[in-house]
């Protein structure tokens, strides 16, 4: 065995393991490799080699079929039972061709043919280097994640925009700023609302999550501020509002924008007076609260619509936090489907086993416009359903995986709107069989909303979709 050091503990270079009990084809291959950056260690025994490799190996093994006492295939089982995701590639001759697809078909990453291009084999390890950081990255964020309390175990994702928002999100959760989450529906705005909460000094206090959108407008002003006995018809009780309930800890108020103009004007002095007066008294009561909003809309266009106070928005967006939506984060979809189906698996007392690598590459080309939830209800349904995976993939995608459309160009925006919500809404119906309250939850809007958009786009539950 003989290997080149690295020197830099810092930053690596990627560990490529050769295999082959050719001299001369182990020392052009080190040569070639030490030249592309890679660092090599090279064996003449596979035996030798496999004393050596362990479960969390980094790097990647590039081995020859053909060799005495231990042939490559053999070898690239053993390697694949201590760790199934540690990439072997394997150098075969012509006749060897068959031989390496079948291994492949049982775990190999490659295969290339003698005689190869250097420039060839560089490309495959460069893929087979990054696959494997992101299997060790997952795993490190896995073991991360039973760390209950923590906020890895929280918010799942080695994505650069998802290690981007934990960075902010431990930044400035222990400070006492009004914070402003924006993302689309289902990336998991609430959630980021709780973590905050949790890495703040207020941890140990109440938690109130409101949302804006599902409280009725006539109602709105004392389930915020509270009311007094009498205060209106139906009032035969002092109730506490949710503002006053929150005194101590954090306030969340989801979908902010659909709080009524009326409304966002009490709210302001709420926020600047710190204090609050109930429907039908006089006397404010002193209020002191973490407040984080969440928005699924751009509040500077809904205030050039004259539908929020721009005002109101200087105050609750002294810090904001925007949530990348899943499509720009695909290297979270193959560990958040894991981790979802895990736990819907141990839930329903079913088996699950992890997806190949092309049923992974078909969840990753799949638009996933219901973000996070949607990836959590289709990796439950998997786990309920029976037969095949490829079978079960079939039955939760109709047959195949969405594509982002690409509209024509004299596509009108109104009709391109209109045709995605109307397609959105068609779909989440047929999934859920037609449920209303099903479809609530999934798109995360409330009754009124989803009966009127269906009003207007002449979508009926008993009909045909």
């Amino acid at each position: 065995m003989t290997s080149t050091p690295q020197t830099d503990d810092q930053n690596p270079k990627p560990h490529i393991i050769i295999v082959d009990d050719d001299a001369a084809m182990r020392m052009a291959l080190s040569q070639w490799l030490e030249l592309s950056d890679f660092s090599v260690t090279v064996y003449e025994d596979a035996n030798a080699a496999l004393r050596d490799i362990k479960p969390d190996f980094p790097g990647v093994i590039l081995t020859d079929v053909k060799m005495p006492k231990l042939d490559g295939i053999t070898f690239t089982k053993s390697v694949l039972s201590a760790d199934s995701d540690i990439p072997v590639i394997l150098m075969t001759g012509h006749g060897d061709v068959p031989m390496a697809v079948e291994a492949m078909k049982s775990g190999a990453y490659d295969f290339v043919e003698k005689p190869f291009e250097p420039n060839d084999i560089v490309e495959s390890l460069e893929r087979a280097i990054e696959k494997r950081r992101l299997v060790l990255e997952n795993r490190t964020l896995r073991q991360q994640i039973a760390q209950r309390g923590s906020l890895e175990s929280r918010l799942i994702g080695n994505s650069l925009p998802m290690r981007a928002l934990k960075d902010e999100i431990a930044n400035i959760a222990p400070t006492e700023v009004p914070i402003l989450i924006s993302g689309e529906t289902g990336t998991g705005k609430e959630l980021v609302a709780r973590a905050i909460h949790d890495l703040s000094d207020r941890r140990a206090e109440k938690f109130v999550a409101v949302n804006c959108a599902a409280i009725p407008e006539t109602t709105a002003e004392s389930e915020l501020f509270g009311h007094e006995k009498g205060a209106f018809t139906g009032a035969v009780g002092q109730r506490i509002g949710w503002i006053e309930h929150a005194i101590g800890g954090t306030l969340f108020l989801d979908e902010i924008s659909s709080m009524p103009l009326a409304l966002q004007a009490k709210l302001l002095r709420v926020i600047e007076q710190r204090e609050v007066v109930r429907v039908g008294s006089n006397a404010p009561v002193k209020v002191d609260f973490r407040l984080i909003c969440a928005t699924n809309e751009d509040l500077v266009d809904a205030v050039n619509d004259r539908k929020f106070r721009e005002d109101l928005l200087f105050r609750i967006n002294t810090f904001e936090l925007a949530i990348a939506p899943l499509r720009d984060r695909k290297d979270d979809v193959a560990l958040l489907f894991d981790i979802f189906a895990e736990r819907a698996a141990e839930r329903f007392e079913r088996p699950y086993e992890r997806l190949t690598s092309a049923l992974i590459g078909q969840l990753k080309s799949h638009e996933w416009s219901g973000n996070v939830r949607e990836l959590k209800n289709m990796a439950e349904r998997y786990v309920l359903l029976v037969g095949s995976a490829e079978e079960r993939f079939k039955r939760l995608f109709k047959g195949g995986f969405d594509q982002v459309r690409k509209p024509a160009g004299d596509f009108a925006l109104a009709d391109q709107v209109r045709d995605f919500e109307e397609r959105i809404i068609r779909d989440a119906l047929d999934r859920h069989d037609g449920n209303v309250k099903s479809v609530m939850e999934e798109l995360d809007i409330p009754r009124r909303t989803l009966n009127e958009k269906m009003k207007k786009l002449n979508i009926r539950r008993d009909k045909p979709l």
